[in-house]
């Protein structure tokens, strides 16, 4: 089944909704906005200022953390417009399940009226667009758009990757995604749909832009030797101890792959010079922990410690919210408390020995 029917990350605005339980990405984009800002410095360089800045965020889910990225980059194209007053707009994509009633309800007031209050002699009209649709695909008219932002979003394929299953036996039998333990096999059909997902991405998005115009990308990457102890290998952990203990059936486990896949620097550099569309500034590997944002912990004042169970709960919190909506879909709902409480459980004695970072792959480039 294709991806664009089934995932999207949790909505609403509950506990474990992604609203809730993006802090993670929050970090993520802290790091890499001197790059962002430096892109964006690159393409004015380039005189793309035009009367109308066009800007889309791939993947923009429904948390606060997507009218964040809008924010910094209206930010640093004012700087570059000294002489007149440049109007924005700006397009939110996602998938067709994504909330984008939460993220227009909830959060697209206060972004307005704050960018009109700190803003306004600075700016002109700032439009904002909900673009529902895979970014494997077309999204926009050809030559319309200055500038894509994308952070954690090219990771998730467009589908499970299919062929290595066939036989009576399943290749990646007890796995729901790529561990040390996998055969090449497996390895090799995930690569090659990453790769003809990401030539794709690469291809309409250069239809898309103007000459010159450029996009940053970031997404879960992995280390040429990777040993592969991810939170993905760690959730397969937790399912295969409930099949031990018949809360789930084998066959359930055996047939579900998660549409996931972390590549190595040096796999999409490869891709990206094989699709010849894009000059690449930075591409590079940039290590983010699980530490949550100050603002998260209301009590940080009190001196209280983030320790390894508050840890494990954190990324347990993110994980669902990001995952649940695939679980529920193919184990059903009865599943999900015990198996996240399974899989903060595990994460907590990780963390004894491991601090379980991720390598994300940063990369900004713009359009030949």
């Amino acid at each position: 089944m294709a991806t664009e029917k089934v995932l999207h990350m949790n909505g609403g605005a509950e506990e474990t909704s992604y609203a809730n339980s993006s802090t993670f990405q929050r970090n993520v984009m802290k790091k890499v906005k001197p790059i962002l800002e430096e892109s964006l410095t690159r393409i004015c360089s380039n005189n793309i200022l035009p009367d109308c800045f066009k800007v889309a965020d791939l993947g923009c889910s429904c948390g606060p953390n997507t009218l964040a990225a809008a924010s910094d980059i209206i930010n640093k194209i004012i700087d570059h417009a000294e002489s007149y007053k440049p109007s924005f707009q700006i397009f939110l994509n996602d998938l067709p399940g994504n909330d984008f009633n939460t993220l227009f309800k909830n959060m697209f007031p206060e972004f307005n009226q704050k960018l009109q209050r700190e803003k306004g002699e600075k700016i002109g009209h700032c439009f904002t667009v909900g673009t529902p649709g895979t970014f494997y695909g077309r999204l926009f008219p050809s030559n319309s758009m200055h500038f894509f932002y994308s952070v954690y979003g090219l990771h998730w394929l467009s589908q499970v990757p299919r062929g290595y299953n066939n036989g009576v036996v399943p290749l990646n039998k007890g796995n729901i995604y790529l561990t040390k333990t996998s055969p090449p096999a497996v390895f090799k059909t995930y690569h090659n749909q990453f790769e003809e997902d990401f030539k794709l991405f690469l291809s309409c998005r250069s239809a898309e832009l103007v000459q010159g115009g450029g996009m940053i990308l970031t997404f879960i990457g992995r280390l040429e030797n990777d040993e592969l102890i991810t939170t993905m290998s760690v959730i397969g952990m937790a399912l295969n101890d409930m099949v031990v203990e018949n809360k789930i059936e084998e066959a359930k486990l055996d047939s579900f792959d998660v549409p996931f896949y972390a590549p190595t620097v040096n796999e999409v550099k490869e891709i990206i010079e094989a699709e010849g569309s894009f000059t690449v500034h930075r591409l590079e590997i940039c290590k983010t922990g699980w530490e949550p944002d100050i603002d998260e912990i209301n009590d940080f004042n009190n001196n209280i410690v983030f320790d390894k169970n508050m840890k494990a709960k954190s990324i347990a919190k993110h994980k669902r919210a990001v995952l649940e909506a695939l679980i529920k879909l193919h184990f059903g709902d009865h599943i999900l408390d015990e198996l996240f409480q399974r899989f903060t459980n595990k994460v907590t004695q990780i963390l004894e020995v491991s601090d379980m970072d991720n390598n994300n792959v940063v990369m900004s480039m713009t359009k030949n």
